[in-house]
């Protein structure tokens, strides 16, 4: 959560009375998976929404069921209280096809002792003709309840008019492009969890000895010094034939989509097992989509140690992934807090650099030098000319270079200019993009 004063709207209720659906309208994307079986939304879930160019950040929560012993269940409901215990709206989401229950006025009871603002959902009010679902919940002492259909985005217009009225004065909400956003990948159980709330200080995510527990990609704003975060926390990535559940199956692709929404991503890899063909995956998928990237080998404290032990894991990686030199290797333990605090000063260095421009003069003289200590490739008596480069973009960084003929460009050449680039530039932890033009002379 971000200390820069922002709305935080939390969307409660007892399982499956469709909070994920109404989360995933408001926020205009498929964050929350929507699965018809209870207790499929098991952490909170962080989104941004804009309305009426007010903006604010809306947490989906797992259901609250205040009697149950399961372990899951109960961290769940702990999560929920954290939710609310953060928000300055609460969203209370019942069934208006279902009636009212129990549990509708167990979870009433809870909001009730907060004090804050609660806005009763009367959800799955999908026509006119079952607006009477609604009056059973007045009972519930409170307000007049707010019929809509998540499923039909019917309704919400009035909910989010109704939303930005219970916001307390002062409240930042206008939008901050600032933020730096970090997914945080790897296999289930290499410990990305414990170094998110390590980062954090507290609890944020469920943590539990149980592989795949987390299975949503999970939005953390947060601040720390002058840097503001988003902290996309994903379902680890498992092989495609270990996915059996439909539900694994939303969270891989969720894996993927973290890595697409990120500036930096952090690889966290398992310093008990070593790099892994997840690894490669999604390391790969960063490096394609011109992502930060940055190797995290977590559960250092669990290796014996001598003299070569981290350059030689050092060396592992670098043999697996020799078109991501680029990328630093952070070597920590989320248990003993080792080197934790290099993560997120490593990830403010990896987005600066992504973001770094070169003047088109600098550049020039740069590829020039480059052109001059190794000749450009030929091929039947034809050789590449480069007339001159420009940078055209950032994120990653992008450099055009306009030439005689794209067919003699190869590969090893543009490796050869991209190294020239990083040993004048930088660059460190962005892979570089070099475009060719062909311009007639």
């Amino acid at each position: 959560m971000s200390t820069e004063n922002r709305p935080i709207v939390a969307v409660v209720g007892r399982p499956n009375v469709g909070k994920s659906t109404i989360f995933n309208k408001l926020t205009g994307h498929k964050i929350s998976i929507v699965e018809d079986t209870p207790g499929v939304t098991r952490d909170r879930i962080f989104g941004e929404v804009e309305w009426l160019n007010k903006y604010f950040t809306l947490i989906d929560t797992g259901g609250l069921e205040p009697k149950s012993d399961d372990i899951i269940v109960s961290q769940m409901r702990d999560q929920a209280m954290l939710a609310i215990d953060m928000a300055h709206v609460i969203l209370f989401i019942v069934d208006g096809k279902g009636g009212l229950t129990a549990a509708d006025r167990e979870v009433a009871d809870i909001l009730r002792k907060t004090n804050k603002p609660v806005i009763l959902v009367v959800n799955k009010i999908d026509s006119k003709n079952q607006q009477d679902n609604i009056y059973d919940f007045y009972e519930l002492g409170l307000g007049t309840p707010v019929p809509v259909s998540g499923a039909n985005a019917m309704g919400l217009g009035d909910l989010l008019d109704e939303v930005v009225e219970n916001f307390p004065e002062g409240m930042n909400t206008e939008y901050d492009e600032d933020i730096i956003k970090v997914a945080i990948t790897g296999k289930p159980n290499a410990g990305k969890s414990s170094i998110l709330n390590n980062i954090l200080g507290e609890d944020r995510v469920i943590v539990s000895p149980i592989a795949g527990t987390t299975r949503d990609a999970i939005d953390t704003y947060f601040e720390k010094g002058d840097n503001k975060f988003l902290l996309i926390d994903t379902a680890g990535i498992r092989r495609r034939s270990k996915v059996y559940e439909r539900v694994e199956k939303f969270s891989v692709i969720r894996s993927m989509s973290a890595v697409d929404r990120a500036d930096v991503v952090l690889i966290v890899i398992d310093a008990t097992e070593g790099v892994t063909e997840q690894d490669t995956k999604v390391a790969g998928i960063a490096h394609d989509e011109g992502k930060g990237c940055i190797f995290v080998v977590n559960k250092w404290d669990l290796i014996e140690k001598d003299n070569k032990t981290m350059n030689n894991f050092r060396n592992k990686i670098r043999e697996k992934f020799p078109f991501m030199n680029y990328a630093p290797i952070l070597f920590v333990s989320a248990v003993t807090n080792q080197r934790i605090n290099k993560i997120l000063q490593t990830v403010v260095e990896v987005a600066y650099e992504q973001n770094r421009t070169v003047t088109t003069s600098v550049l020039n003289e740069v590829i020039g030098e480059a052109v001059m200590l190794n000749q450009p490739p030929s091929d039947k008596g034809r050789r590449l000319k480069i007339y001159y480069g420009t940078q055209t973009g950032t994120k990653p960084p992008t450099f055009t270079l306009f030439i005689n003929d794209i067919n003699l460009t190869h590969f090893s050449y543009t490796r050869y200019l991209e190294n020239r680039l990083r040993e004048n530039f930088g660059f460190e932890g962005t892979s570089i993009k070099i475009e060719y033009k062909q311009k007639r002379r």
